[in-house]
């Protein structure tokens, strides 16, 4: 016999011919998402994390059950898992359900070889057979944070590229709107010097005029003594958002590196004399979901100054360029909608920001009383890291539209070899035409990282990462 200590039954005895029984039962009972399914990208990187929690021995299940999972995802066997259903504690059940209904060989999955279909007849079509459960296999396929890490990882890996994207968009905007440096002396840095504040500021500082890479632009009378702050503040507005990123980044090494199950199962070989099945709380999502809710916040910002200096440049009183960087501003709209289209982002991911892991829901008859919500926390901070991208792309294509109007002058090289990549793609505005689709290109680019790449040939290091 065992013990389950599980939802209102916390003491029911499960005789010894039904565990296995018992095990298919918890599969199916908790397969009760809803809503679209994640991505195929986002549900492999989740089979991947709970290989890596099975493959750690603490879970008390098959091996079998683990070959088979690395067999799957050698496979692309991928199940259908919807989005919508996990509060992030007792782990992220619904979610790691459905992974584990394909498994078994119900739901639906998906295979290049096949596309959408029945689990069984994909696994057939990729030479597998259905998963037989033993026991405990069932219930250590869905205690734990996958879920929560999959979609975070993600979103905290694209925010570093937009922290990335954004200081280089940040230094074209400088020199466009005539600037100073003065405000990334290293000296202003030293008396304040948090690490993201110093790093920002230094690579700003590669980037804009300087002995080494020289801007024309720079050169030519300024108007303004102070810049603003949207201009001026960058390093300790960016900077922060780099710190956090950082801790972020922390919180989610040691989480997908480390045992979430329950029960946790501990043998001799850690030093008792035999078995331990120990109930405990590693499954509850509290830690990668406030540090989620932490990246929202963080990020968010880097869309609140972009928004800011994208007006500046449609403005003619702030940029003294032609109104929404257009020829003839009364028959063309040039940057105007545009303008409101990022407006209208940067304030849906203010909506965004309130952190779900402020908020609990008492479930399973109060004998999960406190949660994390941290399913929401990923999935709300891959949206705004995704808006973001687009705030930035707006900025980026509007900088590179400004430039026309500073013709035969010349920004710093690196940033003039920016340009050259969104003109690569994307010509510059001589009348109005529709901007989505320019917008989804260089969106793209952000997105990949090339913005930065483009630049990172010109430096002799990374300021921003070199040593992390």
């Amino acid at each position: 016999k065992q013990w389950y200590q599980r939802r209102v039954r916390a003491k029911v005895v499960v005789e010894n011919e039904k565990l296995v029984e018992l095990q298919y039962n918890i599969i199916r009972s908790h397969c009760a998402g809803i809503g679209e399914p994640l991505s195929l990208e986002a549900t492999r990187r989740m089979m991947a994390l709970r290989i890596n929690v099975l493959a750690k021995a603490f879970s008390g299940c098959n091996p079998g059950l683990v070959e088979h999972l690395v067999e799957m995802f050698n496979k692309n066997c991928v199940p259908l898992i919807p989005a919508q259903g996990t509060v992030g504690a007792s782990g992220d059940l619904a979610p790691l359900a459905h992974l584990a209904q394909g498994v078994i060989g119900e739901g639906k999955m998906w295979s290049p070889k096949t596309g959408w279909g029945d689990a069984i007849e994909v696994l057939a079509a990729n030479d597998m057979v259905p998963y037989q459960l033993t026991p405990k296999d069932g219930l250590s396929l869905i205690n734990g944070t996958q879920f929560i890490c999959g979609v975070g990882a993600e979103a905290l890996q694209r925010a570093k590229h937009c922290l990335r994207s954004t200081v280089v968009i940040a230094a074209m905007v400088l020199d466009i709107l005539e600037g100073h440096t003065n405000a990334f002396d290293d000296r202003v840095h030293a008396i304040r010097p948090h690490l993201g504040q110093k790093r920002v500021a230094a690579t700003l500082k590669a980037l804009c005029h300087s002995a080494k890479y020289p801007s024309e632009i720079y050169e030519q009378e300024k108007h303004d003594v102070q810049d603003p702050y949207t201009i001026r503040c960058v390093p300790q507005v960016v900077g922060v958002t780099m710190d956090t990123i950082n801790f972020v980044e922390g919180i989610f090494t040691t989480e997908i590196n480390s045992a979430t199950d329950n029960p946790l199962v501990f043998g001799a070989e850690e030093g008792a004399e035999e078995a331990d099945i120990i109930s405990a709380g590693n499954f509850h999502g509290e830690y990668p979901a406030k540090s989620l809710d932490f990246l929202t916040i963080a990020v968010h910002e880097i869309g609140n100054m972009s928004e800011r200096r994208l007006e500046r440049l449609c403005n003619p009183t702030c940029s003294n360029l032609p109104a929404f960087l257009v020829d003839s501003p009364g028959l063309n709209s040039g940057f105007m909608i545009p303008h409101c289209t990022s407006a209208a982002l940067v304030s849906e991911n203010k909506t965004l920001c309130f952190p779900s892991s402020a908020d609990t829901q008492s479930t399973s008859a109060g004998k999960e009383d406190h949660v994390s919500m941290g399913g929401w926390s990923a999935r709300k901070a891959l949206r705004v890291v995704k808006n973001l991208e687009n705030v930035l792309a707006i900025e980026l294509l509007a900088a590179c539209q400004a430039l026309e109007f500073k013709r035969p002058l010349r920004t710093t090289e690196p940033l003039e070899a920016v340009y050259r990549l969104v003109r690569s793609k994307v010509e510059p505005f001589v009348k109005d035409r529709a901007f989505t689709p320019d917008i989804e290109v260089v969106q793209g680019m952000i997105e990949k990282n090339l913005i930065w790449e483009t630049v990172a040939e010109y430096l002799d290091s990374d300021p921003l990462w070199g040593d992390h």
